[in-house]
């Protein structure tokens, strides 16, 4: 089993319970991580036999600028589109809310997510 990790993709999305969230904004930071056989791949440097990097960001990106209450709600819409063109790869999505409006002195809040959870 072999692991790639997309870091860091960053977007500036509308999420949240609160009236203002989905007003104002603000910024997030997604992880996705793919888990599957990417040895072939590495032997003959084909795309066609890993997870393109292109296609996950996409997808996060394409993703998170839909509006939702919860992130809960978008990391398995990243994780259903990604286990839907990759089916043959397992996907953890962590998505962080940068500046979560908390009362106390919180730098970000995170959910992750893996389609091992999910029945997809």
């Amino acid at each position: 089993m072999h692991r790639i990790d997309v870091n860091d993709i960053r977007c500036y999305s509308y999420h949240g319970c609160l009236a203002s969230e989905s007003k104002i904004g603000t910024n997030y930071s997604v992880r996705v991580s793919a888990f599957g056989d990417y040895l072939k791949a590495s032997e003959t440097d084909d795309l066609t036999l890993t997870v393109d990097y292109c296609l996950v960001s996409d997808v996060v990106v394409e993703e998170m600028a839909i509006p939702s209450k919860l992130i809960e709600t978008v990391a398995l819409r990243i994780v259903k589109r990604l286990k839907s063109a990759y089916s043959d790869s397992d996907f953890e999505v962590c998505i962080t809310k940068i500046a979560a409006p908390i009362n106390q002195n919180v730098g970000n809040v995170a959910f992750t997510l893996s389609s091992k959870d999910c029945k997809i």
